[in-house]
């Protein structure tokens, strides 16, 4: 509210000045008005006694030297004109206009003065209509204003300039009546009336001028020119009234000279005042435009410190709140990207939650931030506490196929052993074969409990010490499957796998070569192969000519062998490639699946780690 109050005194205040502004150049127009009234009056004055006096040479060489002080104030004031627009009132707009018009008037007037038998009364109506107009101008400055004390002395000026006006024009008329020895038709009239107007406008001056300018008035307009115009003044009524000839002063032969000097005493001092009136006016106006200024820089200055303190408070309370909320963000962000499933890797390997306590966020202040980030932190914990409770779920539920089977796994162990037995001492092919097909399936049985150890992240229970060539792991896995008679075995021959992973290589490639014969028709072939690689591995090939896959399908199965997904409903559908992925990761071995024109293959890469030369016979 305090800006916008300071804005709107800014406003007003630099509004005053220029108004203020426009009462200046005003002023210093009415300044080049009162000189050019000054000249054209003294002009008219003596036009009247070059008329009066019958046009003598004598009188018209000082006419003519006044010409030029006339047409130099006229050149002035048209520059001073040429500034006034419409925006400084449409009065003084018009105005201007007028006067700039009448001005051609004077060099008509000075024709006609010249090569005419003009009378001197209608000489004198001619150039006072001309100082009319421009007098008028004078009520102009003060418009657009709206200091007393400024209206006051454009009052005093513009009585002043019609008292001037009325002074200059008596000097003229009794300096044409002298210089004739009588008043003409109209003249004593015309003299009595701006004698009246004089003494009127004078009496305005002092109803609205200053004290001051009261005494400076009567200091000016005094002295023994004034007094001796004054005598002159009367006893040229008093002849005039008892219709004597106009002699001013008997024993002198140039009666008019004698009062256009002591009358000009009155009408320079007149015009003097004027002049210190107008520079008081242009001075004030000048003053006061000046204080408008500083007052609207003052207000501006203010308005700016006060804006610029809301800004500094606004950027402070603002980088309290932001600063708070970055963080808030910030650490948010850190927690949910980084520290909570970091927090949650732990949970799932460790299985318990205690002793992992979050760290608050660190934003303590007591405002809605705050509670925020307090809210925050229970959520934090809270998602710590669940994932505890899910990481200790998963773990019973490990648990459960854990023993569940260890259980089976003794009982089929246990069957496969019987199974063994009776196949040792059975004669009968018939029944032979299907103690082969019971071992098949038994086998089977067993590996699908290990499957649940694998899920359940558990070692094999059996291991060898010692290297197994490549081709009784081979025979290992085809052992494993049902439909071993449909796989084509090419093997390198001299390559051991370690012991450590035979079992957990028997089971991956199990897996893989059943996934074959289960998507390929029943009288198609499988075949099992190695290559070299580069590194120093092997490769192993289980090509079919089955049914394939998908791209999208292709795809999402190399992903999930790429890497092990988290145990599902999904997984329990498609154990066979979640065991492969679990197998193949914890030993480094790389599989991945590619498709070709019959079917697909599966390709198992053996890194150098596993491998070992081999010369011994294959095991049985």
């Amino acid at each position: 509210m305090s800006i916008v109050v300071g804005a709107q005194q800014v406003i007003t205040s630099w509004t005053l000045a220029g108004q203020y502004q426009r009462v200046m150049d005003k002023s210093e127009l009415s300044a080049s008005v009162t000189e050019l009234t000054h000249q054209l009056a003294l002009e008219r004055d003596l036009a009247v006694h070059y008329v009066a006096a019958g046009r003598i040479p004598e009188r018209e060489e000082p006419l003519r030297a006044q010409f030029g002080p006339v047409d130099a104030a006229a050149e002035a004031f048209r520059r001073k004109a040429a500034t006034i627009t419409p925006a400084y009132g449409e009065s003084a707009s018009t105005l201007t206009r007028q006067m700039l018009s009448r001005l051609p008037e004077i060099a008509a007037t000075r024709r006609t003065v010249l090569g005419s038998a003009l009378l001197a009364l209608p000489t004198v109506t001619k150039y006072s209509q001309i100082i009319a107009v421009l007098t008028q101008f004078h009520d102009e400055i003060g418009k657009g204003g709206d200091q007393e004390a400024l209206a006051g002395d454009v009052a005093a000026l513009s009585a002043l300039s019609k008292a001037y006006n009325a002074a200059s024009e008596q000097r003229g008329l009794l300096t044409g009546a002298a210089a004739a020895g009588r008043f003409q038709s109209g003249e004593l009239d015309r003299f009595t009336a701006a004698r009246a107007r004089q003494e009127s406008e004078v009496t305005v001056f002092r109803s609205v001028a200053t004290p001051d300018q009261r005494q400076l008035y009567d200091d000016t307009v005094t002295g023994a020119l004034v007094d001796r115009a004054e005598a002159i003044r009367l006893r040229a009524l008093a002849q005039a009234a008892d219709g004597n000839r106009i002699d001013i002063e008997p024993e002198r032969q140039d009666d008019a000279d004698h009062w256009f000097e002591a009358s000009s005493g009155s009408v320079n001092g007149i015009w003097t005042m004027q002049r210190r009136l107008g520079e008081e006016i242009n001075v004030r106006s000048r003053a006061l435009k000046d204080a408008a200024r500083r007052e609207a820089l003052l207000a501006a200055a203010y308005s700016l410190l006060l804006l610029l303190a809301v800004l500094i408070i606004t950027a402070i309370m603002a980088r309290s709140l932001v600063s708070p909320l970055r963080r808030l963000r910030t650490e948010a962000l850190h927690i949910a990207g980084a520290r909570l499933p970091e927090t949650v890797r732990l949970l799932r390997e460790r299985g318990d939650e205690t002793g992992l306590v979050p760290a608050p966020i660190g934003v303590d202040s007591r405002d809605e931030i705050g509670e925020v980030a307090r809210a925050f932190d229970e959520v934090h914990r809270e998602a710590i506490r669940l994932a505890g409770e899910e990481s200790r779920l998963r773990a019973n539920v490990n648990a459960m196929f854990v023993n569940l089977s260890r259980r089976s796994q003794t009982l089929v162990q246990r069957q496969i052993q019987i199974i063994d037995g009776l196949e040792r001492g059975e004669r009968d092919e018939r029944r032979l074969a299907g103690l082969f097909t019971l071992d098949h399936l038994a086998t089977r049985m067993r590996r699908n409990n290990e499957n649940l150890l694998v899920l359940a992240g558990q070692d094999a229970p059996r291991r060898w010490n010692e290297p197994v060539g490549l081709a009784d792991v081979v025979r290992a896995a085809l052992s494993e499957v049902e439909g071993y008679e449909r796989v084509a075995v090419k093997l390198a021959d001299g390559v051991a796998v370690s012991g450590q992973a035979v079992n957990d290589i028997v089971h991956l490639l199990a897996e893989l070569i059943e996934n074959a014969l289960a998507f390929s028709p029943y009288e198609a072939r499988v075949t099992v192969s190695t290559g070299p690689v580069e590194s120093g591995g092997l490769m192993l090939s289980i090509d079919d000519t089955g049914i394939g896959m998908t791209p999208d399908e292709l795809e999402q199965a190399n992903a999930r062998l790429a890497r092990a997904p988290t145990v599902d409903v999904s997984v329990s559908r498609r154990m066979g490639l979640f065991v492969v992925a679990r197998l193949a990761q914890r030993h480094g071995v790389r599989v991945r699946l590619r498709s070709h024109a019959a079917g697909l293959t599966a390709i198992v890469l053996l890194p150098g780690s596993l491998l070992h030369p081999h010369l011994g016979p294959a095991r049985a």
